[in-house]
């Protein structure tokens, strides 16, 4: 019955005060659960996530790509928003909740509907947003380590970032009224992913266009998303 019924089983037969969510793909550092549940101490957190990498980074160029998304996600995203106390997305694959919080908001997360039926995608980031719609902070703790697989073809990659895509658009939209409450950085933050992805996508078309009907390739499009890429992508590999 997928991810969102199983979770809400669990949740329901357990007893301890903090819940960790690790996806069946994933191997966590032994040191995890106690570095997650510190940062837990705090009864105005709600959750808390670990840093993602890819346990098999070494197998293609595109895992090791992956891996090198995954850190940049972490390590700069994740990373500045918990500076504000509220990380957008605490990844399924390590992520420990507050249990008295999520009892609270079992309600909303399994009656959430995409396009009039049950929805089936997005349950990280949907149950984020509905933790601080409740006024709880969510936080990111870098050095509790968690290894999961991605995946290693384009086609498979590109319906996990589909998947993840309909789930950012949605979830933003969830997220608007969270915002005011918040810092200001975080709104900014919020319209950076969105809009951004917007603008590429544009860009990429308006170019594929240019080259349809001209024959000539668009230089300073293919410049400037390049340089931008090289920089993030450098300031990620030197780290």
């Amino acid at each position: 019955v997928g991810k969102r019924k199983a979770q809400i089983a669990a949740i329901t037969q357990s007893s301890g005060d903090l819940i960790l969510n690790v996806d069946s793909d994933t191997t966590i550092a032994p040191d995890v659960v106690s570095k997650l549940a510190h940062k837990m101490r705090d009864p105005a957190v709600g959750a808390a996530m670990g840093q993602m990498k890819a346990s098999n980074q070494a197998d293609t160029w595109l895992t090791r790509l992956i891996d090198m998304e995954y850190w940049l996600a972490c390590n700069e995203e994740r990373a500045a928003q918990a500076r504000f106390g509220a990380v957008m997305c605490c990844c399924g694959p390590c992520a420990m909740y507050r249990r008295s919080a999520m009892l609270s908001l079992l309600d909303q997360y399994e009656t959430q509907l995409y396009r009039g039926k049950p929805s089936d995608f997005g349950e990280d980031r949907h149950l984020t947003i509905l933790m601080l719609s409740a006024g709880f902070r969510t936080e990111y703790v870098p050095s509790a380590i968690a290894a999961t697989v991605v995946p290693d073809t384009m086609g498979v990659y590109l319906r996990q970032q589909l998947r993840w895509a309909r789930s950012t658009f949605r979830d933003t939209l969830l997220a608007l009224p969270v915002l005011p409450g918040l810092d200001r950085y975080l709104t900014l933050d919020a319209i950076g992913q969105n809009v951004g992805l917007l603008l590429l996508a544009l860009s990429v078309l308006t170019g594929i266009g240019q080259f349809a009907l001209t024959a000539t390739l668009p230089w300073w499009t293919i410049l400037v998303i390049g340089s931008m890429t090289l920089v993030r992508c450098s300031v990620a590999a030197y780290r």
